[in-house]
């Protein structure tokens, strides 16, 4: 049995009494106070995750930024230095090794953060790729990752002297000084709940001082420490795609509503082939949202039909009960000939019973990026 992996700062976790489970090889905190409590701080005012299980990956050295041009999908030319953007890593069968968000710091350097489990593959991938002069470096341990999310997100930022008031998407790098001690952090004000928020990356050694930091300001604000159950949650009303779930090596950007990721136009990135030739064609399957009309939770797996009983046309890729809505909610990837719009009823078989559902076009919730 593989020895999960343990953060940073799993001490605090503990002391906060956390409850653990295993995600992507690491021991990480599903919950403080219970998953709905945490949603609701991060909906209503603000919560702090500890997220320093992503990946992080430095490309430098003359080309690096042509060099992720070249292999992911997205556009890199149309951001300039400071912005982060969200893009793909995808197999020559356009299916997605992983998706990430690529930091661009110049020309010369791109700071990556891939998913936990696909750190080694997207490093290994861009490495085969690099041309003479540029290194991909696998820094997975050198930072950890706090995403501070909510209304009060900026004031939380503000109070401790860190940059806040940015675009969507840009980062700055800043000095953060505790107790007379001076942390570099990069600020990046992007998340993964649909509210306004932040990513805060200190140093692996440093990021004890730096959670305490910003957990007195969190909780200051009657906000809560969040973990994974309240992260998932909140992504899945957003309609927020998960590797493993809407996305995987067998799933394209274009089955699982990220082909707006893709930059289309550009001579080359990994997989382009098999991807124009799934847009000329069609791709055969589409990803929808799902809400309950009754009771019943809805989850990864559950069959989708188009009545009781009736034929299979789908499947649940992710499911959870929305804290928000206060009814079941899942995403799920259906038969392109189905033809399901907005507004259809289909049934979600769960555990042999069969739930109504309501074909929605995510998010489930209004987004406050």
């Amino acid at each position: 049995m593989t020895e999960l992996l343990a953060g940073p700062i799993a001490d605090r976790h503990a002391a906060l009494g956390a409850t653990f489970a295993e995600f992507g090889g690491w021991d990480m905190p599903v919950s403080y106070s219970g998953t709905g409590a945490e949603h609701q701080a991060v909906r209503e005012r603000v919560g702090l995750f500890d997220v320093s299980h992503l990946g992080k990956a430095l490309v430098s050295g003359p080309g690096a930024a042509a060099l992720i041009n070249d292999t992911l999908t997205n556009d890199l030319t149309k951001i300039t230095p400071g912005k982060a953007q969200y893009t793909l890593c995808c197999n020559e069968r356009g299916g997605v090794i992983d998706d990430l968000i690529a930091y661009l710091v110049s020309d010369d350097e791109v700071f990556l953060v891939p998913n936990a489990a696909n750190t080694a593959a997207v490093v290994a991938a861009l490495a085969d790729a690099a041309p003479a002069g540029v290194e991909v470096a696998d820094q997975h341990r050198d930072y950890a990752v706090f995403a501070v999310q909510g209304p009060q997100a900026q004031a939380v930022l503000e109070a401790l002297g860190l940059p806040a008031d940015m675009d969507y998407m840009a980062f700055e790098d800043a000095d953060l000084q505790i107790d007379g001690v001076v942390h570099p952090v990069r600020v990046c004000r992007s998340g993964y709940t649909g509210e306004r928020g932040y990513e805060v990356l200190p140093r692996w050694d440093a990021a004890g001082p730096v959670w305490d930091a910003l957990l007195a300001e969190v909780t200051a604000r009657d906000g809560l420490p969040a973990g994974l159950g309240a992260r998932d949650t909140l992504r899945t009303e957003m309609g927020y795609a998960l590797h493993g779930h809407e996305l995987s090596e067998d799933v394209s950007p274009l089955q699982a509503r990220s082909a707006w990721a893709v930059g289309w136009d550009k001579p080359a990135f990994f997989g382009r082939e098999a991807l124009l030739a799934e847009r000329e064609s069609g791709p055969s399957n589409r990803l929808v949202g799902l809400r309950a009309n009754g009771r019943g939770v809805l989850r990864a797996g559950c069959t989708v039909h188009f009545a009781p009983g009736g034929e299979t046309i789908g499947e649940c890729t992710s499911g959870t009960f929305s804290p928000t809505l206060k009814a079941g909610i899942a995403l799920a990837r259906v038969d392109r000939n189905a033809g399901l719009r907005a507004g259809d009823e289909v049934t979600v078989d769960v555990r042999g019973r069969g739930v109504p559902c309501t074909v929605v076009n995510p998010p489930f919730v209004e987004s406050h990026v």
